[in-house]
């Protein structure tokens, strides 16, 4: 999304150290920063512009007040004073690090403020106040509304910490970002940090001595007003300011302006620069204003904070210049059972419902948001005081859903007709539907006729807490909480409709893939109403929500859902945001066996990033019905603790998901090594595990009903190359190639390595460990390993080979390679790309080719440093080994004098070469008429390849001429 996208605002900021500061040793630091001495380029600090600020202020005055090294330098000095060494030592580091980008342009003192008379003065402070008391209502304002008694408001703890660090400087120029974007879905309290914004900077807690003035935009404000200036749109939050507005806008530098409700109107913004206005005064429809702002067009120095929904940056992404993306995620975990906690009073009630939801992970994830926490907790509490067994109660996730929205439908004395009830349950349906798949949030009485929903209605919605007004002027209203809207519109595709020739409305092709075909994270917007749809349409929910909703459901679009969702098996390779394709989301809703075994019997390969623990639930739950899986692809960024580290108390442990059922997930994921067949390629990539995770996937790679071909580990963390994961090369029978990329090789680990090739049980055949950080003397023990290998295994080993690619052998180390390849009979196939072997290496390679027992077939040596020194050996070589029929020599510098050496070599009758790579070996014309010379008379070679030379036109000619003058079968790359 950006450059500076985060889910937190300490990413990439300076002088995080300041945190470490306690209460006391802050203030203390703030009292030697006021009488410290003024340094030439600097502006003096007062007691006034530190008194209120917390940490993540303090390094914004630093770097405002001291520009470029100078806060460094001052931060440093203090820390020394205040005996803080290993601060000192932090500041210094970083200093050293972020140095070259503190340009003599950035070094410029801070600008003093305009000086207010004393009335001016007042009217800000007048207008404090107002905030202070418009804003300090927001608690009460953000509970549900209605008459819930046992619902409560808790705050989200993390937002309390991000407010001092909202606008900290961030690297590498140390410079505050001027838009912050407040990113998140519904509900996770991006309004509710954004008026809390404006409540601390009233109270002079928040940036004091940055923003003279703040100010809280709701985008329906410039919607409603066919034209006005932004003087005007202050003027209306600030009646008493025309007299201050000229002094205001002369430093934009000192605003604050922030934006909310984008997804609560429909402009259309205008990203036309002719259209834009940068004068403040000047009338402008509201589209233009605001896109005139966002896009810094006027006020171009003013400081914006802006929320949005993910679903809302597409929109956005024209106008912002820089952003810095902060993702609210709503409650933590711990947060989430501290709710759980509190709501049910009693530990045993609230063990109990906590060990319950975090056995399911999609419904744990979805109390991220305060509102829906409750709603579970509400739910969860009914059943449980009845005595149900909440497994049976709830099947899935959308069961709780069912359960809680049925009950404002209830059949009750004075509840309007049946026919009444069905009519507005389909148009709250329709409503919903039609929002989602337009992405419209909010309503208006023309979206409410044709739902056919009539004002009885409405009123009834907003009784029941569905619906919720919209600010405004206007009957606008949206659903109370985004998950209704989803589970209504998804409730649509499963009513009954008995007077309609069809009983359910029919998803089309098209619909379905929008629903399920694409990875469900932050950008599928439709993804939570796939899940409920799926939900709904197993069969024991279904029976649930046709009583306690008082209507009939058809179960018609299962058939269609099952085509269409069996066709799009293959999981393509996910982006970092989108690990477990929302298909296997959605199958494990639905909780049927038969209809999962049927939507995946035909995938057979499948690529994950598991970093979540609902994506190890549902990963480990439906790659056991894909009995036809042939690779898999996996990434793991998700600790699995080990179930004898557990806590037993889930509410009081640092980690209150269920982790014991995690590391049973990881079990059953692992189990399809030894029950799928088909399983042939496993692909672990940027992954790490624990000592006891890789003791269970090493479990199951040894299983006998294991079939796995080949093992390939991609950046994986060293430590996972251990002993039990080694050990699966001597006692699985099936795996004949083993790949090592970009990964430490530990002495240990290649000591298991050599061991288990030395193994008459190891049944590898081609072993490829490139760009792998190894010692001199790993290297050592594993080229005398390759030269054991073949010995006894003839019947076994149709081919060896052996890429050690970008792995900085040392010259010792190719001695010893060297002595193996003299020794094994079976190696056909010697990769040492990107290796610096240089000239030395080369000739003890060279020396055991000219052993006629060497049967090696292929020799890659590119980019190894080789020089036109090399060339000798390797026409020696040439002359005495007729098994070699492949030589890449490219990006080495052999240069014209080289090269003529082997093309000379290779013009004798019995050269046996057919593929010769020359490639970028600094070659011109000079070697072109003895190169013409070669391809005439080696009537072996094939192919040769000599792109990226300058030989020229003249040269060009020449081979060309050569190979038409040859007969049979050639190739030449120019």
């Amino acid at each position: 999304m950006s450059s500076a996208s985060s889910n937190s605002p300490f990413e990439n900021g300076v002088m995080l150290y300041m945190a470490y500061l306690s209460k006391e040793g802050l203030q203390t630091f703030k009292q030697l920063l006021v009488d410290e001495n003024p340094r030439p380029g600097s502006v003096q600090i007062t007691w006034d512009q530190v008194k209120t600020a917390r940490w993540g202020e303090m390094v914004h005055l630093l770097v405002e007040f001291f520009p470029g090294r100078l806060a460094w330098d001052v931060t440093h000095d203090i820390f020394a004073k205040m005996n803080q060494t290993e601060l000192c030592l932090r500041v210094q580091m970083e200093l050293n690090y972020i140095l070259p980008n503190l340009e003599l342009k950035d070094l410029n003192p801070r600008e003093m403020p305009v000086n207010l008379e004393e009335g001016e003065s007042d009217k800000i402070q007048e207008y404090k106040v107002h905030v202070t008391n418009e804003y300090s209502m927001m608690r009460t304002m953000t509970t549900w509304s209605g008459s819930h008694a046992d619902f409560f408001y808790q705050d989200i703890e993390r937002h309390e910490r991000f407010l001092p660090c909202l606008f900290l400087p961030k690297r590498p120029q140390a410079k505050q970002p001027k838009t912050v974007v407040l990113q998140g879905v519904a509900g996770v309290g991006k309004t509710s940090l954004a008026k809390k914004v404006m409540l601390e900077w009233a109270e002079n807690k928040f940036y004091c001595h940055k923003f003279r003035c703040a100010f809280y935009f709701h985008c329906q404000e410039m919607a409603q007003v066919d034209e006005q200036s932004f003087a005007e749109l202050i003027a209306h939050k600030w009646p008493g300011s025309r007299s201050l507005m000229s002094k205001i806008m002369s430093k934009p530098d000192q605003l604050l302006l922030l934006f909310d409700g984008f997804e609560e109107v429909s402009l259309t913004l205008t990203d036309r620069p002719a259209d834009l206005s940068d004068d403040w005064i000047q009338k402008l429809p509201g589209p233009v204003l605001l896109a005139s702002l966002l896009s810094k067009r006027m006020l171009p120095e003013a400081t914006l904070l802006i929320t949005f929904r993910f679903t809302s940056w597409r929109k956005l992404k024209p106008f912002l210049k820089h952003p810095s993306f902060i993702t609210l995620t709503g409650f933590s975990m711990a947060e989430r059972a501290k709710y759980f906690r509190t709501y049910f009073g009693n530990k045993r009630d609230a063990d109990e419902a906590l060990r319950f939801v975090t056995g399911n992970t999609v419904l744990f994830s979805m109390c991220q948001v305060p509102a829906v926490c409750w709603m579970v907790c509400s739910c969860l509490r009914q059943q449980m005081q009845r005595g149900a067994d909440l497994a049976q109660a709830y099947p899935n996730a959308t069961a709780v859903f069912v359960q809680y929205l049925s009950g404002f439908f209830a059949t009750k004395p004075g509840s309007p007709p049946r026919n009444t009830h069905q009519t507005r349950l389909a148009g709250l349906c329709y409503l919903a539907a039609e929002g989602m798949w337009n992405m419209r949030w909010v309503f208006d009485t023309k979206d409410l006729e044709q739902a056919k929903l009539d004002e009885t209605a409405v009123a009834t919605f907003l009784h029941m807490n569905i619906f919720q007004r919209v600010a405004g002027d206007g009957d606008r209203y949206a659903f109370a909480i985004l998950s209704f809207q989803e589970f209504f519109a998804a409730f649509l595709y499963v009513l009954c409709f008995p007077q309609r020739l069809r009983n359910f409305r029919v998803l089309d092709r098209v619909q379905i893939i929008r629903l399920i075909a694409y990875p469900g994270r932050k950008k599928n917007y439709l993804a939570q109403m796939g899940l409920f749809l799926f939900g709904l349409l197993n069969e024991k929910c279904a029976s649930a929500a046709e009583k306690s909703f008082g209507c009939k459901l058809s179960l018609g679009n299962k058939k269609k859902l099952l085509k269409v969702a069996a066709l799009l098996h293959e999981c393509s390779p996910p982006t970092l945001h989108h690990g477990v394709p929302q298909l296997f989301y959605c199958l494990h809703e639905i909780q049927e066996e038969a209809f999962v075994r049927q939507t995946l019997s035909d995938c057979q390969n499948a690529t994950l990033i598991i970093s979540k623990k609902k994506d190890m639930q549902v990963s480990a739950f439906c790659l056991k019905y894909c009995q036809r899986l042939r690779a898999l692809e996996l990434t793991m960024t998700l600790t699995i603790p080990h179930v004898g580290t557990l806590s037993v108390d889930p509410l009081h442990s640092a980690e209150p998901e269920s982790s014991d059922q995690c590391f049973l997930w990881w079990q059953e994921f692992c189990s399809v090594f030894r029950t799928h067949e088909n399983l042939e390629v496993l692909t672990l990539t940027n992954t790490s595990l624990e000592a006891e995770s890789v003791k269970v996937l090493s479990a199951a790679l040894r299983h006998p009903g294991c079939k796995l071909q080949k093992l390939i580990f991609r950046r994986v963390h060293p430590s996972m190359l251990n002993e039990d994961l080694i050990q699966v090369l001597t006692e699985n029978q099936y795996l004949s190639y083993l790949e090592i990329q970009g990964t430490e090789v530990r002495r240990e680990a290649m000591e298991f390595l050599c061991t288990a090739l030395k193994c008459p049980q190891c049944y590898l055949q081609c072993l490829r460990l490139e760009d792998c950080s190894v010692t001199p003397k790993s290297w050592i023990d594993l080229a005398k390993d390759l030269g054991k290998m073949g010995r006894g295994h003839e019947q076994t080993f149709l081919q060896r080979r052996h890429p050690v690619e970008n792995c900085e052998l040392a010259l010792l180390t190719c001695k010893t390679l060297t002595s193996s390849l003299k020794s094994n009979e079976m190696l056909t196939h010697l990769s040492l790309a990107e290796n610096t072997l240089k000239d030395e290496g080369t000739k003890e390679l060279c020396n055991a080719l000219q052993c006629s027992t060497c049967p090696l077939q292929r020799l890659v040596l590119r980019n190894c440093a080789l020089t036109s020194d090399c060339c000798p050996d390797l026409v020696s070589a040439l002359d005495k080994n007729k098994n070699l029929k492949s030589l890449d020599l490219g990006f080495n510098s052999l240069k014209d004098d080289g090269v003529i050496l082997l093309f000379e070599a290779l013009m004798k009758p019995q050269s046996g070469l057919q593929i010769l790579e020359l490639e970028k070996c600094l070659l011109t014309a000079v070697c072109c008429q003895a190169m013409a010379s070669m391809v005439l008379h080696n009537q072996s070679l094939r192919y040769l390849d000599v792109s990226k030379n300058d030989i020229g036109l003249r040269g060009r000619e020449l081979l060309r001429e050569a190979f038409q003058q040859r007969k049979g079968e050639k190739k030449v790359v120019l």
